[in-house]
């Protein structure tokens, strides 16, 4: 018994001890820019929950008009009278944007051009993770629909606002998971012959990095800039409520418990909380020295190198071409 309680009291003073330094080493970077957004607006995507929400909240400390754009009119509201008496900012409304219907993103983009003098930062945020094959509202698979094609067709939407407001800056929430494809299937773009969660998830983000990067070099001499990020693993994420739902699903609801608890537990140590996820969303929002900086993509508030398959400028040219007929900007 001796021997056991030894190890035990071992494991558990080491566990203490390194919980610090890598808790800060899972932290990550930190937006150390003061800069002030008074007068400049601000629409950030799925804002009402996680870090939109946090990144809607620093937004509005700084000074800006933030606009969050949620599915969810009733959870925004919410967000948007927490992140109020939170800052003392009143400048922070709130729009309708269903992602998942092209419909819903022009008549948000059309309220948007109507309605607001300028557009400083559009922040792409909103998506969704490993969801099973649904369909949005236009037949797309659900994953790249909501994570590529929504966000894509809203911000080209709005870039003759964001070119009108220049210097401004799109900033869009990829992930790391790009680094887990290859490359798009072209030929099967929106997962009809097959279907995997993880893999169609993975092909969303690198559609994110690779349009970020063209519309860089598309929007070259505007003024408006192009960056995408990777803000971490995200231990508080409502992305993973699909993943909840199978796990209960596959397993019952005490197995899927116990799962959530591990993954819990993991996550405590190694993932980011929203306020640390939102740090690289922030940066690239408004750190002076980026007011310049287009095409790279970012994690830890620095740039990082993405995938091979990320840095494939044929099929991002590609990727947008098959885009914009997807959309209907072009026939």
């Amino acid at each position: 018994m001796a021997p056991l309680l030894r190890f035990t009291a071992i494991t558990v003073l080491a566990a203490a001890v390194l919980y610090v330094p890598v808790r800060r080493w899972a932290a990550g970077g930190v937006c150390e820019s003061q800069a002030r957004m008074d007068g400049k607006t601000v629409i950030i995507t799925g804002a009402n929950t996680g870090i939109g929400k946090v990144t809607a909240r620093d937004m509005a400390e700084r000074g800006a008009r933030v606009i969050l754009a949620c599915r969810s009119l009733e959870k925004a509201e919410e967000a948007a009278k927490e992140i109020r008496s939170q800052t003392g900012n009143k400048n922070v409304v709130v729009h309708k944007l269903d992602l998942a219907s092209l419909t819903s993103v022009r008549q948000f983009a059309k309220v948007i051009n109507d309605a607001e003098p300028r557009l400083d930062v559009l922040i792409n945020n909103a998506g969704v993770m490993h969801t099973p094959r649904w369909e949005t509202e236009d037949g797309f698979e659900m994953q790249f629909g909501v994570n590529h094609l929504g966000p894509f067709l809203l911000t080209n939407l709005l870039l003759d606002k964001l070119r009108q407001s220049a210097p401004s800056r799109v900033v869009t929430v990829a992930s790391l998971a790009h680094t887990f494809t290859s490359g798009i299937d072209f030929d099967d773009i929106n997962s009809q012959n097959s279907y995997h969660l993880e893999k169609a998830y993975d092909r969303s983000k690198l559609a994110n990095v690779l349009f970020s990067r063209e519309l860089s070099k598309k929007l070259k001499g505007t003024g408006v800039t192009s960056n995408s990020l990777h803000p971490g693993v995200i231990m508080e994420s409502d992305l993973m409520r699909y993943r909840r739902d199978e796990w209960q699903g596959k397993f019952g609801e005490h197995v899927a418990s116990a799962l959530r608890k591990v993954v819990g537990a993991i996550f405590s140590v190694f993932g980011k909380t929203v306020e640390e996820g939102a740090q690289t969303s922030i940066c690239c929002a408004v750190a002076e020295d980026l007011e310049n900086t287009t095409g790279l993509y970012f994690s830890d508030c620095v740039p990082k190198e993405t995938s091979a398959a990320g840095m494939d400028d044929e099929a991002a040219a590609r990727l947008w071409d098959v885009s914009e007929r997807m959309v209907g900007l072009k026939s």
